[in-house]
C-alpha cells in the first residue's frame, strides 16, 4: 500500500523534472521526454502504445492509463485496494486520507491531462500523498504495522532518488560539452527543485550550487529525507525494530545492512570516480533485490 503511494508522488515528481527541463527551451524535447518514460521504468509499455515520445502522450501515460501499472492513476487504485483490505489494521484517519487521495484523482484524472493544467495536478498528487503520510505519523501505533508501512515507503523513495538523479545522465544535455556549464548547472537546480530540495539545499550551502555538492546532499547527507543514505538508515532500523520478533534472523536486514554500508560515510569524490551513472544503476539493482528479500523473508506474495 505504500509503496503505491509513494509511486503516485514519486511519479509527479518525476514528470516535474522533464516537464520544467523541457521549459529550458532545448531542442531535444523528444529526447527529454524519452529520459522520462525510461527512467521511470515503463519503456516497454510505453512503445507497445506510441511511436514517438511526444509530451502529451508522456504525461498521460505516466498519469491516468490504465495499460500502465505504474501510472499515478493505476497506483493510486491499487493502494486503496489494499488499504481497503486492511483497514481494520489502519486508523480511520489513515483510510480516510487514502480513500480521499482516490477520490480526487478519479476526478482530476478523468480527462486527458494537458500542459495547461499539468502543474495543478502534480501539485495535487504530492499533497495528497502528504495527507496519507501525515495521517500515518500523527495516528498509527508504532508497531509491526507502522514498520511495514515506513519500509514500504523508503524502499519505493530509495528507487525514485536514484532514478530521478540518473536522468541527468539520460541525454538530459544536447552534448557532453555543456557538463559544468551555467546549462548544466540549471538542470542541476530543477533536479533539486523537483524533489522539494532546492530551500535545503541553499541553506546548507551558500556557496555557489555544483553538481557534485548537489548529488553529494541527494545521495549521502543524513539530514535530506529523499537522500540515499536517509532512506536506506530509515530501511535498517525499521527492519531491525521487525527483526527482533523474527526468529532465526531476518536477511533482509542483513542485506540493507550490507546496503546501507556502501553509502555511509562515503564521499561523494569516489561515487563520481565510480562513475554517477554506474553507482546510480548499482543503488537501483540494490533496492530491487532488497525489495524482494523482504517479499520473500515475509511471505508478501500474489
Amino acid at each position: 500500500m505504500f509503496r503505491y503511494l509513494e509511486r503516485s508522488e514519486n511519479t509527479a515528481r518525476l514528470l516535474d523534472t522533464g516537464f520544467r527541463i523541457a521549459l529550458t527551451g532545448s531542442e531535444t524535447a523528444e529526447s527529454e521526454w524519452e529520459s522520462i518514460v525510461t527512467t521511470a521504468g515503463v519503456r516497454e509499455l510505453y512503445l507497445q502504445k506510441y511511436d514517438t515520445f511526444e509530451q502529451g502522450h508522456v504525461i498521460n501515460f505516466l498519469l491516468r492509463d490504465k495499460d500502465n501499472p505504474s501510472s499515478v492513476m493505476s497506483v493510486i487504485e491499487a493502494a486503496r485496494s489494499n488499504a481497503r483490505m486492511v483497514r481494520t489494521a489502519l486508523s480511520s484517519d489513515v483510510w480516510e486520507a487514502t480513500n480521499e487521495s482516490w477520490m480526487a484523482m478519479k476526478t482530476a484524472l478523468a480527462r486527458p491531462v494537458t500542459v495547461k493544467n499539468l502543474g495543478d495536478v502534480l501539485t495535487s498528487i504530492r499533497q495528497h500523498s502528504s495527507l496519507v503520510r501525515g495521517a500515518l505519523h500523527g495516528t498509527m501505533l508504532r508497531n509491526e504495522i507502522f514498520d511495514f508501512a515506513r519500509i514500504g515507503t523508503f524502499v519505493e523513495r530509495a528507487d525514485n532518488t536514484a532514478r530521478i538523479l540518473d536522468v541527468k545522465y539520460y541525454v538530459l544535455l544536447p552534448s557532453a560539452a555543456f557538463v559544468g556549464s551555467s546549462m548544466d548547472n540549471a538542470q542541476w537546480e530543477t533536479i533539486l527543485r523537483s524533489v522539494s530540495a532546492f530551500r535545503s539545499f541553499r541553506w546548507l550551502n551558500e556557496a555557489e550550487t555544483t553538481p557534485m555538492a548537489i548529488a553529494q546532499f541527494l545521495i549521502l547527507d543524513k539530514r535530506m529525507p529523499r537522500s540515499l543514505a536517509f532512506c536506506y538508515s530509515k530501511l535498517t532500523g525499521n527492519l531491525g525494530y521487525l527483526a527482533q520478533k523474527h526468529v532465526g534472523g531476518l536477511p533482509s536486514l542483513d542485506l540493507a545492512q550490507e546496503i546501507y554500508a556502501k553509502i555511509d560515510n562515503r564521499q561523494i569524490e569516489t561515487v563520481f570516480e565510480e562513475g554517477l551513472h554506474e553507482f546510480l544503476e548499482n543503488r537501483i539493482s540494490d533496492t530491487a533485490r532488497l525489495a524482494s528479500q523482504i517479499q520473500e523473508d515475509f511471505r508478501f506474495y500474489g
